[in-house]
């Protein structure tokens, strides 16, 4: 019997929670040209998880692999057995990877290779994924200036040069496990009549 992608989500989640303790995940996030199947905040990092059902092909995996390497602290390919004898050969080593398997009707997962940290993370690109509230609150906990009138881009070199990475990277995950998707058309209304503020004072 094949494994499709809605046969994995559910049983990966309950298993990533059961290994890693406290995590939240966000699914189909953007990232660049790609869409990430899975981010797994974790207290310390972003994991990113790429699903590949044994109804997937490798087709496209290589751009998502070079997006993947460019957003998160280390990623993993979660297979089906009908990729698991050969995925290895499609990701970079510091990739991990779990196969799925169904067993006695239910979705088994294995830890195949666990995930080194990606060295082809770019903080810019990492910081990108969360939203300008959520920069400014950062910029807030570290006695930063709001920069309100700047660029997102600029903000984020600013906090790159002024906080250590790894506070930032706690600071970010803390930013992601708080994210209210309820109340973000607010939030960021709220925060662009702020800015117009700063504009028309400033």
């Amino acid at each position: 019997m094949m494994l499709y992608d809605k046969d994995i989500r559910e049983p990966l989640f309950d298993f990533l929670e059961e290994r890693y303790g406290k995590v939240r995940v966000i699914e189909e996030k953007q990232m660049g040209r790609s869409r990430a199947d899975v981010v797994m905040v974790r207290p310390e990092g972003l994991t990113g998880i790429e699903i590949k059902s044994d109804a997937d092909t490798y087709a496209r995996l290589s751009r998502q692999v070079k997006d993947y390497d460019l957003y998160f602290d280390e990623n993993y390919v979660v297979a089906g057995s009908a990729h698991g004898h050969h995925i290895e050969e499609h990701v970079p080593p510091w990739w991990g990877i779990i196969t799925a398997e169904l067993t006695e009707g239910a979705v088994d997962f294995y830890l195949l290779r666990g995930a080194k940290e990606n060295p082809c993370r770019s903080w810019e690109r990492k910081l990108s994924l969360l939203w300008r509230p959520e920069l400014a609150h950062i910029q807030e906990l570290n006695h930063m200036h709001a920069y309100k009138d700047r660029s997102k881009l600029f903000v984020i070199r600013k906090l790159l040069e002024k906080v250590p990475e790894a506070l930032l990277s706690r600071q970010v995950s803390e930013e992601l496990f708080e994210r209210d998707y309820t109340a973000i058309g607010e939030t960021i209304k709220s925060y662009k009549k702020s800015r117009k503020k700063v504009n028309r004072h400033g």
